[in-house]
Formats: C-alpha cells, structure tokens, sequence
C-alpha cells in the first residue's frame, strides 16, 4: 500500500495502543483505555469490513447459562469457577447496559427458557439439581435463578415444563455494535478497516507490527480477535462456527423471549416478527471448528426440522437468511485475559458468550496495561 505522508503522520505516527479486533472487547478496551490515558493515541485495526468473529453476528442473548449448561459445566470445573464464570456474565451484562443504555441495545428483560425433548432423561437430571444451583448461585441473584413454567408458547414435541430465568433478555445486536462504534470514534479513537495483522516482532520499547496493507510500531499491543487468536498468538483458544438463520416475517409471532434447547446447543428467539434460530454444533464438531463462513446442509437441514416440528410446527415460514459467526473456545470457560509479553496482551476465549463477558473482558484487558 503506497501511503502518503499525511496517512503516516495522522494514522501510523506515536501510536500507543494498538488494538486488533473491532468487536466487543476491542471497543471496549479502547474506551476504557481512552479513559485511564485521554491524551493516548489509540488505534484499531479490523480485518473485515464489520467486524469479524461473532460481534455482530450471534443471537442477541443476554444470557448467563441455561440450567443444563452450568450442571454440564460443573463436570469440568469446580464449584468456585462456575460460581465465578455467571458472576462475571451478570458483571459483564451490567456493564453493557450501563455503557449504552438499555433504550439503545433495546434490551428486553422478557426471560430466559430452556426446552426439553422427550428423547432423554435430561429434564428429569435438571429438575433434581434445581434447588442445588439455585443455592450454588443465591449469592449473585439474591433470590432462585431457576424456576418451572408450563408449555405456554404450546411448542411440540417437547416436555410440557419449561425450566425458567426470569433474569434473562434479549438484545439487538447491530444497534449494540452500531453505539459502541460511534461512542469509540467519538472518543478520538481511529479505526482501519479491512486491515489483516499478519504478524508483529517485539523489541525493548516497541512493538512492530505488519500487515497486509503495511508496517508501522506501537508502544502497546492488544489482541481482542477471540476465535481468530491462534493465527497471531499460541494461547488455548480454537474457533467453533455457529450457524444461524432468521425466517421472514410471521404475523401474530406468539415467541416472546430467549429459548435454549439441547443444553444450550440450539437457541432461538423473537426479533421483529421473525424467529431467530442458531446453534447445531454439535453435530459435527469437527466440522465446525474452523474460521470459514459458510453453512452446511447438516445443520441448516436439522434447524430447519426443529422449526417445523418444535418452533414453528402449524405456522407456515419462509427462511430470509442464513449466516454464521465464528466464537472462541478451549477447554475452560474462562476468558484468556493476560499479559503475553512486556508491550503484549490478549483478551480472547469469550466461549460463546461475548454479549454477556466482552464489555468485562474489554476492560480487564485494558487494565493489565493501565496497573
């Protein structure tokens, strides 16, 4: 890329913190930053045109686990890291609304449900650790997180309790990436777009960073790419790709809220007059654990039947689109949030669960440089 003096000068010169990643923890990070130092020099670079990953292509789920998500959960990890893992989700959550305002994400608190096929017996495990997660997470909530509801959206094929969280909501997700955004660039702080880091070499005060398009040094260098981590850093993080579809418009939708099926393998909810329907995972895992966007007829055909049999079952849809997100996993839940080196840091590793943790995991990354 042939640059001018002036792009050198306005965008590549005395820069203190670089940032890779425009999605939740990298805005994020950059606000908090600008905070703790107003005079820095902060810059963001983007790979994509939106910002990649999962930002603005997951559900919208202002959520904390559903209850069979937290028991599977406890199979990995002890009681104190669960109990750590909601807290932060809670934190993180209240974070998010504070920094924007619920009337700009349009939050709506209309719940959380988890649905159950007649299939298995994970209804019945669920209702028997009910009281012990409740008790294990009364701390945070100060009342029973879970609670039974009847089959009132009268879906098929399933059992006819619904375990429910009625601290659970919903968002819209373009409007959240849309308002972070503007609140950054309003801050004075500058975003590349379609700019790949190929790779970065740290010396004793700077950081030389080079991409695709050119090279230039950083005082500071942070990585918020989350499912893309493992192309610049060997931290343990892999990418996980969620399928997703949204159908036309349905009249008199009667789906009000967020729904879980399949420990949390499958969601979908409402949003504007459609139903919104991801997940399926599981099905190929394998498969699925890559940074390609695309979908396959696996899962699209599997989502597809769960809307004609469960969701949607005498209502006649159309689907609109399809798309999908790329997440980040490992073998724990825990954000990866640490100091590489003496200018490097990452925050990565959200686990499927950026809405909830990125506005948290934003901020802890840019204390690690602010201590």
């Amino acid at each position: 890329m042939d640059l001018s003096y002036w792009e050198i000068k306005s965008w590549l010169t005395n820069v203190d913190f670089t940032i890779v990643g425009s999605g939740i923890v990298g805005l994020n990070c950059a606000l908090n930053l600008k905070e703790c130092f107003p005079k820095a020099n902060i810059l963001i670079l983007e790979k994509g045109i939106l910002p990649q990953g999962a930002s603005t292509k997951n559900a919208g789920f202002a959520c904390f686990g559903s209850l069979s998500e937290i028991l599977d959960d406890l199979k990995s990890h002890t009681e104190t890291d669960v109990i750590e893992l909601v807290k932060k989700r809670v934190i993180g959550l209240q974070l998010l609304r504070k920094t924007l305002g619920d009337e700009t994400i349009n939050y709506k608190g209309f719940g959380g449900y988890e649905l159950f096929t007649k299939e298995n017996s994970l209804l019945e495990e669920c209702l028997s650790k009910k009281g012990y997660i409740n008790k294990l997470l009364q701390p945070i909530f100060k009342e029973a997180l879970f609670s039974i509801k009847p089959n009132s959206f009268k879906f098929q094929n399933i059992e006819s309790q619904y375990i429910f969280n009625r601290f659970e909501g919903q968002i819209d997700t373009g409007k959240m990436m849309l308002s972070l955004t503007e609140l950054v660039l309003k801050k004075g702080i500058k975003i590349l777009n379609n700019i790949t880091v190929e790779s970065f070499l740290e010396n004793v005060n700077m950081v030389k960073i080079k991409t695709d398009q050119f090279e230039f040094s950083t005082s500071k260098l942070l990585i918020a790419t989350n499912g893309f981590a493992s192309q610049l850093i060997d931290e343990n993080v892999k990418p996980a790709r969620a399928q997703v579809l949204i159908t036309k418009p349905i009249r008199n939708l009667h789906i009000q809220g967020t729904f879980n099926l399949d420990k949390g393998y499958y969601y979908f909810r409402n949003v504007d007059d459609r139903v919104l329907l991801g997940g399926g995972r599981h099905l190929d895992f394998k498969e699925e654990e890559t940074m390609a966007f695309s979908q396959t007829d696996l899962i699209q055909n599997k989502l597809e039947t769960l809307l004609k049999t469960i969701i949607l079952p005498e209502t006649s849809f159309e689907i609109d689109h399809r798309w999908s997100g790329i997440m980040g996993l490992g073998d724990q839940k825990k954000a990866v949030v640490k100091q590489l080196s003496n200018h490097v840091f990452c925050g990565v590793r959200l686990g499927g669960m950026g809405v909830a943790i990125g506005s948290l995991v934003g901020k802890e990354l840019a204390d690690l440089v602010s201590v």
